[in-house]
């Protein structure tokens, strides 16, 4: 009976601050925490109340922060990764749905959630590439009381369908755009079927954008021609092309806004990681260091403390910035979770399209 009253009245995980207490109740041998954190899976094991059904693990934790994660419940000799059925906070990604732990202090940011503010509209952008030698299913992004006759500045997303249904994209722009934080802006939404192929090798996909994406887009509607009204955006392999694309067509682009980018920047790291993406990325990065003049651009840059690569997106922002890139960086203590993208998303436009 106390059980189930300490049940129904808590919510769980356990909140306070700078800790977390994590509650399992069932049977199982062992039962264990599984967090995607610093480039691995991190195990933490729960401790189980004698003579109870019940589990219990408490960690250290910062303030104002999140991760995401998955409970090992072993019994009978089979081990089953389940989300936390006391948790209702869920986040999703490609790969499925994952449960979600906020620590003290955690809020999801009110411009990322509906807040009645007038809708902008996606269409489908049918793009005929002579790169790829194929029609390309894009999407765009229009703001609300969108004009044809207006000029609008272009924002191109990588992995921008995905940035839609996982990172609440739709609705922060139309909150961003109401309140008159950023302008309104024509947003095309690229998504490629090999993201690891063409996003690492890079070359193709920036001819791709610049030389048959950007122009259909501006046949379709009016778009800026001033380079600080051009912006990329992407996170993860997704930042490290749009890096690329940058510097591959300098001028074209002033504005980065690169989420937890895939850069290697310490080469020692590669031991850990031997897919060939990786190797291509810091070719990539050593091209970076060699060029003598960097483009005219403002650049944000964010990353997350428990990333595997929160150091070197740290590392880039100070190298950008050494060699006269108006960047901005900003760490949360979060993990490579597309909330975190989402929650980096305000500062990163209002920085890139600052008037």
């Amino acid at each position: 009976m106390r059980l189930q009253y300490f049940h129904h009245t808590h919510e769980f995980p356990l909140v306070a601050p700078g800790k977390v207490t994590f509650v399992w109740i069932g049977a199982a041998d062992r039962v264990c925490l599984l967090r995607w954190i610093h480039g691995g899976i991190d195990r933490l094991e729960f401790r189980p109340v004698t003579d109870t059904p019940l589990w219990l693990l408490s960690l250290d934790v910062i303030d104002n922060g999140r991760f995401e994660y998955k409970l090992g419940v072993e019994q009978d000799g089979r081990q089953e990764w389940v989300l936390d059925p006391l948790n209702p906070d869920r986040a999703g990604d490609p790969y499925g749905e994952n449960s979600v732990c906020m620590t003290y202090g955690y809020t999801q940011p009110s411009w990322s959630m509906p807040q009645g503010a007038p809708a902008g509209t996606i269409e489908p952008l049918h793009v005929l590439s002579s790169v790829f030698a194929e029609t390309r299913e894009e999407q765009v992004y229009l703001p609300a009381d969108y004009q044809p006759e207006l000029i609008y500045p272009l924002l191109i997303i990588h992995d921008g369908a995905d940035f839609v249904t996982y990172a609440d994209l739709s609705t922060s722009l139309d909150n961003l755009i109401a309140s008159g934080v950023i302008p309104p802006v024509i947003a095309a939404l690229v998504q490629t079927r090999d993201r690891l192929g063409e996003y690492a090798r890079g070359h193709r996909h920036a001819r791709y954008i610049v030389g048959d994406l950007m122009p259909h887009v501006s046949r379709r509607y009016r778009v800026s021609e001033r380079p600080e009204d051009r912006v990329l955006l992407g996170a993860s392999l997704g930042a490290v092309v749009s890096l690329a694309t940058i510097f591959r067509y300098p001028g074209v682009f002033g504005g980065a806004v690169l989420h937890s980018g895939s850069f290697i920047l310490d080469e020692r790291k590669l031991e850990g990681r031997p897919h060939p993406v990786f190797e291509r990325v810091s070719r990539l990065v050593k091209a970076f260091r060699r060029t003598p003049n960097m483009p005219e651009l403002r650049a944000f840059i964010s990353t997350g403390e428990l990333e595997g690569l929160a150091s070197e997106n740290e590392a880039l922002a100070n190298l950008l910035h050494k060699n006269g890139v108006s960047v901005l960086f900003r760490s949360a203590w979060d993990g490579h979770h597309w909330h975190n993208w989402r929650d980096q998303l305000r500062e990163g436009l209002e920085w890139v399209l600052k008037r």
